[in-house]
């Protein structure tokens, strides 16, 4: 008998959170629908949203446990995956619980990462637990929790609608965020004026009222420069400086010798375009500012979102619809995974590691049934600072839930080096991706679709999934591993046992007082709840800071921030700034390169050269280059393009056989979010003078992915939005 129904979900792309309906024919997913009544993309959807299910059937979904013997994988069974995982664990926190490390999944429902945070810290005894947000968008919360009290978008993504001025830098929400770029369009058709700063003319740029090209890494110059006209010109909002600020004098004499030509020197910028820019953003009645991953993916990004933060509250553009600070995440639940406490400083809802008091809650929160939890009331290491530790030898067991390292981590070569120090990698995946490849234990996940729970988008609203088929094979839901691994290292089955996702939610409410009203029966609708929500009669209004901000007094606190700069600069050898995005097409590799529609819309990676560029190497469109930096080298299709600065070149991130993160710098990271620098590095390009074959063995960069000389040498890119 054919039967289809509808299961309403949310995407499992970019942080926008957009509603859909999974098509289900005969207990499988076939389709998508949007979803018309959602507030979020009110049933529109990108590419992505519309194909991007094409990946959770796919005949090389993972189905059973894999464990690597003399460098080969063999099946197991769940018992000898799980005994073997245990052990190892048991083991190594039994001797030194810091020698083991914990990333999280950005990609997975709250429950799943709220559990994989608690068995790094129940079970193993460790704070060494983070996730991607520390090579996206740790800086906004760094940056943010220190300006405003919270490491969050101010507004909710409506508000945007309401604004008069949009200054949108480091981000290309046409291609990254499509349906929040909807908003942007719909706010200019309103009489909003919108101004994009990038060192590409994005397809953002492309609809924007203004177009502002500048450096890479030269953000701080650019906003304490605005920051000089704007006080010099009394256009400053004194009210709401005094009433609602601290350190406005420091800022003051601080940006002062930002003059206009020292800021133009350093961005490129004209003189009379960044005294424009701060005029028109101060005297606008409601500015907002958007950014995403070109302002934080820096060894100063907090200092970036800080100096946004800077230039909102000293015009007093916080706390009204229509203005604020909107960082665009970009990972499905990257702001879920913040929130539930897989960070090295937190635990879940923001609750600090280092307060004594916060620690010993937790203790005995999580004590009982003859079992003690003592954990230490100090920070575990960062994503960064734990795989710089199994390079050393530092760290011995590293447990990886649904992230993938070898293609997003910044020095790809350094990374598979630390990866194969360890003692153990265990990886928990759909897919056996570049990272599952390394590991010595590989345990298959139920995926999107497969699973209930709770996504937390980009502007702090909390919505939940809803499961439309069973896992393929023995594939186990997230959780349901941890409780196993933890029961087996001698955990009380007590203490990770639950019936289903909604009571893991019900623990969560408990551990964080700002998701304590956020019952199932209040979160189960299209509009959903954003947080904070502190008791179940709370409206949970997604505007934040209309009378205080969240820091102790009360007060946003005005930051002294000095200019500077990438790292690695252009020379004589690295003559060329590299920068990394990504395309409207794709996301993840493990995703939206095994959805067919998706995958074949842009088939492989590029670099984009501006023409003056190419010109002076003898490179032209579509021919395959030799792009290097000081750690390493790829083959990558050349497209010359005047869309880009003279000076700067990029790559997109998902392809792994011509991975941009084989050239980016892993030695350098921001000292206050611990943020690699994965959007500025010194990097050469070449014409090949050799053989062909030759190419394609660079090309590949030893991975599955076979390439063909065709698809090499004929490969062009769809610039257009759907």
């Amino acid at each position: 008998m054919l039967e289809i129904k509808y299961v309403p979900t949310i995407c499992p792309y970019c942080g926008v959170g957009c509603g859909i309906n999974l098509v289900v024919r005969n207990g499988k997913i076939i389709g998508v629908e949007p979803y018309k009544r959602h507030p979020v993309n009110e049933g529109k959807v990108c590419p992505k949203g519309n194909f991007g299910y094409e990946f959770i059937n796919r005949e090389d979904r993972l189905k059973t446990p894999l464990i690597k013997e003399n460098g080969e994988f063999r099946e197991a069974s769940w018992d000898e995956a799980l005994d073997l995982v245990a052990s190892k664990l048991k083991e190594v926190s039994s001797d030194d619980p810091n020698k083991i490390g914990f990333y999280a999944c950005a990609r997975s429902p709250n429950e799943n990462i709220y559990i994989t945070q608690k068995l790094a810290r129940v079970a193993c005894g460790t704070q060494n637990v983070d996730h991607c947000a520390r090579i996206c968008h740790g800086p906004t919360v760094a940056g943010l929790a220190t300006t405003f009290g919270s490491g969050a978008m101010t507004n909710g993504f409506d508000s945007i609608k309401e604004s008069d001025y949009i200054f949108c830098i480091g981000t290309n929400s046409m291609e990254a965020h499509p349906l929040f770029a909807r908003k942007i369009i719909q706010a200019r058709k309103k009489g909003a004026k919108v101004v994009v700063a990038d060192p590409r003319f994005t397809p953002t740029a492309k609809i924007a009222d203004e177009y502002v090209e500048f450096k890479t890494g030269t953000d701080v110059a650019l906003i304490n420069a605005m920051i000089k006209v704007i006080i010099d010109n009394n256009l400053q909002d004194k009210e709401f400086i005094e009433k609602r600020t601290r350190g406005y004098e420091e800022l003051k004499k601080c940006t002062q010798k930002y003059t206009l030509e020292m800021a133009s020197e350093i961005t490129g910028i004209k003189e009379e375009v960044i005294k424009h820019l701060a005029i028109e953003y101060a005297s606008a009645d409601k500015a907002a500012i958007v950014y995403s991953l070109g302002i934080t993916e820096h060894s100063h990004g907090a200092d970036n979102v800080m100096s946004t933060a800077n230039l909102a509250m000293l015009t007093g553009n916080i706390g009204r619809e229509g203005t604020g600070v909107n960082p665009l995440r970009g990972q499905n639940n990257v702001q879920g995974a913040c929130d539930m406490g897989a960070l090295p400083t937190d635990y879940v809802g923001y609750r600090k590691v280092q307060d004594e008091k916060t620690t010993q809650w937790f203790n005995d929160y999580y004590s009982g049934y003859g079992y003690e939890v003592n954990l230490p009331a100090e920070p575990g290491l960062t994503l960064v600072e734990m795989m710089n530790a199994a390079h050393d030898g530092d760290l011995k067991v590293l447990y990886i839930h649904g992230e993938d390292p070898v293609l997003s981590d910044a020095d790809i070569k350094h990374t598979k080096e630390a990866l194969n120090n360890l003692e153990m990698l265990i990886v928990q995946e759909c897919f056996l991706t570049d990272t599952a490849q390394c590991a010595d234990v590989v345990l298959p996940a139920a995926g999107w679709g497969e699973q209930e729970g709770t996504f937390t988008n980009g502007e702090r609203r909390v919505q939940c999934l809803h499961k439309a088929q069973e896992p393929p094979g023995d594939a186990w839901i997230d959780w349901k591993i941890m409780e196993e691994i933890a029961v087996r290292m001698g955990v009380p089955r007590p203490l990770f046992h639950y019936d289903s996702a909604e009571e893991i939610f019900d623990e969560i409410r408990q551990c964080a007082p700002i998701m304590a009203g956020m019952n199932r029966e209040r979160l189960d609708t299209p509009e959903a709840l954003h947080w904070p929500c502190l008791s179940e009669d709370d409206p949970c209004k997604p505007l934040m800071y209309e009378d205080s901000f969240k820091t102790p007094d009360g007060l946003g606190v005005f930051q002294v921030i000095e200019h500077t700069g990438p790292v690695e600069t252009p020379d004589d050898e690295y003559p060329l700034i590299l920068t990394t995005t990504r395309v409207l097409f794709h996301y993840h590799a493990a995703m939206t390169r095994r959805c067919e529609t998706l995958s074949n819309e842009v088939k492989t990676g590029f670099i984009e050269i501006n023409t003056k560029d190419a010109a002076e190497r003898g490179i032209i469109n579509n021919e395959v280059v030799r792009a290097f930096s000081r750690r390493g080298e790829i083959a990558v299709p050349a497209r010359i393009t005047d869309d880009i600065k003279p000076g700067i070149v990029n790559i997109p991130m998902h392809f792994a056989e011509c991975a941009a993160n084989v050239l980016t710098n892993s030695d350098s990271f921001d000292p206050k979010s611990k943020m690699v620098e994965l959007k500025a590095c010194a990097i050469q390009i070449e014409k090949f003078e050799d053989d062909f074959d030759i190419k394609k063995d660079i090309y590949n960069n030893g991975t599955d992915i076979s390439i063909e000389a065709e698809d090499i040498s004929t490969t062009t890119v769809r610039k257009e939005v759907i």
